[in-house]
């Protein structure tokens, strides 16, 4: 938001008081510019923050699963964008892996089945990026809670984008929300500050102070953590929550939120500035950026078909190599513009941009 952008600019050139307690005058921890404000978005006991939810994961299996045992279901062991997986960050924190289930399915019988000694973790893993779709069965969070605290096993839940809102107000599937999986029992939670929550890159664990202050104190702690100008980004960005204005402020949930009417006329202008070269058409936004799998949104597109000699995928690349890059995606070979993934305020250069392509297109 652009008041995040401005917390991250003044953090920046200024003086700041990321370790330093005002109160007391003596050295404190940067965990406490945010720690206050997700203890009471979320409902956690205690909360911390490092440079990525990759890291999160990585500092908390590090810290309570060393040499110890691990039980995630098999369809659950997923890789994240850039080829990240799963497997691969359990393996580097010194975490043993234990599949159980199937890709498909999987049972509370098999965690409990798979529960030695040796266990230190049930793990649940969101599948924020794809969807397993047919004949399906998962454990319900709760029933995973209930299992680990009759083992006095504590449960991670890694929520990958993780969501302060409820998404199905705004016509989206259903979302786990953070605060859900505290009020389940949860005893860390993993999620990332950017994504769906809308502010700059972190990872967020909130969770029970006894588990928090082991990642606190672990030596990984220092090696992941989050610098102040994302610190000052993100809690202002965790503010517009408490304030209830996160819709109105925070960019992805705006363009959540935006209305059919609104995008309409929108892309009627932009339509227009293409000199009747476009049309405007029914379409779906897809939420994407690793949350929400599989979930669209009803919008009005910007139709520009291919002419004369101008392909779809060369039309795109026009629009990429303006002075201002504008990304379209192509279907049917077609150019699509879809106004929901522009902020209103940019509309102004977004015209430009499509004037200029127009003016291009006609002195060929």
């Amino acid at each position: 938001s652009r008041e995040a952008l401005q917390a991250m600019a003044a953090a920046s050139v200024g003086y700041a008081d990321l370790e330093l307690d005002l109160e007391t005058g003596a050295r404190g921890s940067r965990q406490a510019h945010v720690e206050g404000l997700l203890r009471e978005l979320t409902g956690a006991e205690a909360a911390m923050v490092v440079n990525n939810n990759a890291a999160a994961v990585l500092l908390g299996l590090s810290a309570l699963a060393k040499r110890r045992e691990v039980i995630v279901s098999r369809g659950q062991a997923v890789e994240i964008g850039g080829g990240f997986r799963v497997p691969d960050v359990m393996r580097q924190s010194g975490a043993k892996l234990v599949e159980v289930g199937t890709t498909n399915c999987t049972y509370a019988r098999d965690y409990e089945a798979a529960i030695t000694e040796r266990t230190a973790a049930l793990l649940r893993v969101h599948t924020s990026n794809f969807l397993v779709v047919g004949f399906t069965s998962e454990v319900a969070l709760g029933d995973l809670v209930s299992l680990g605290q009759a083992r006095e096993i504590p449960v991670l839940d890694d929520l990958g984008s993780g969501c302060l809102l409820d998404t199905t107000a705004y016509g989206l599937a259903a979302e786990p929300t953070v605060p859900q999986s505290v009020a389940a029992g949860v005893g860390l939670a993993f999620f990332s500050g950017d994504k769906l929550v809308g502010g700059p890159q972190a990872g967020i664990v909130v969770g029970w102070r006894e588990y928090l202050d082991k990642l606190k104190k672990h030596p990984l702690a220092r090696a992941v953590r989050i610098d102040k100008a994302s610190l000052a980004g993100l809690s202002a960005t965790l503010v517009h929550y408490l304030r209830g204005e996160a819709t109105e402020k925070v960019p992805v949930w705006r363009m959540i939120n935006a209305t059919a009417d609104d995008i309409a006329y929108r892309a009627s202008l932009w339509a227009q500035a293409l000199g009747g070269r476009a049309e405007v058409t029914p379409g779906e936004s897809m939420v994407g950026g690793g949350s929400l799998p599989g979930g669209t949104l009803p919008t009005h597109l910007v139709t520009l078909p291919p002419g004369g000699h101008a392909s779809a995928t060369s039309l795109a690349r026009r629009l990429r190599h303006l002075s201002l890059p504008v990304i379209a995606r192509i279907s049917d070979e077609a150019v699509l513009l879809d106004p929901r993934s522009v902020l209103p305020e940019d509309d102004p250069a977004m015209v430009k941009m499509l004037h200029r392509l127009a003016a291009e297109l006609g002195r060929r």
